[in-house]
């Protein structure tokens, strides 16, 4: 047996020894995630729609950790799709799953972002929705996910024009009665957000 091929089967073996940690890597984060909620009930009435655009669904990761994908029904794998926000949320309407409704209490903040996961665009390319999963909270003495929730995530979209992302960006804004401007952060060493806004009170866990 020639030395190329002994380096062609090591290399192989090597590949389907990677590829067998990223599937079981992918298996225990699909178990870890399924139990999280996916959205809120949805309302009788959505009332009067401030804006609504076609948009690229990225992924939604933790809070403050753009490259943890979550697994979480309905969010976990890149979908096309539309993003409507009214006067009572905003509503996701991705291609292959049911329609997803974060009710504007439940958004945390709103910013423009550069990486998330394995994408990465031109500066503030990306929209960055904060919100707040539909837990229990930790004085209601249940546990219904069986999973150790986020205490917020950030679910990330591509819009293809600018001005959609802008109008959706200030459409979100507009759902809290006192938006207060904060401080810009990293999402990753090196990108800080632009024109991140916190919705409402403070961030806190649910």
């Amino acid at each position: 047996m020639s030395s190329r091929t002994v380096a062609t089967i090591i290399t192989a073996l090597v590949l389907l020894a990677v590829l067998g940690l990223m599937l079981r890597s992918w298996r225990r984060r699909t178990k870890r995630d399924a139990a999280l909620p996916a959205g809120y009930p949805q309302p009788a009435d959505h009332g009067r729609e401030l804006a609504s655009a076609a948009a690229l669904y990225v992924a939604t990761t933790p809070r403050n950790a753009p490259l943890e994908r979550l697994n979480i029904p309905g969010l976990g794998f890149r979908a096309r799709g539309g993003v409507t926000v009214t006067e009572q949320g905003v509503l996701l309407e991705l291609a292959g799953s049911p329609a997803l409704f974060i009710p504007a209490d439940a958004v945390q903040l709103v910013a423009d972002a550069t990486v998330a996961i394995d994408r990465a665009v031109e500066p503030g390319g990306l929209l960055l929705l904060g919100w707040r999963l539909n837990t229990p909270g930790p004085d209601t003495g249940s546990d219904t996910t069986g999973a150790e929730a986020p205490a917020g995530v950030d679910s990330y979209f591509r819009f293809s024009d600018p001005v959609d992302r802008r109008a959706i960006n200030e459409a979100i804004r507009s759902l809290a009665t006192e938006p207060r401007r904060a401080e810009p952060r990293n999402t990753e060493p090196g990108n800080t957000e632009l024109g991140t806004t916190e919705l409402g009170t403070e961030e806190s866990e649910v």
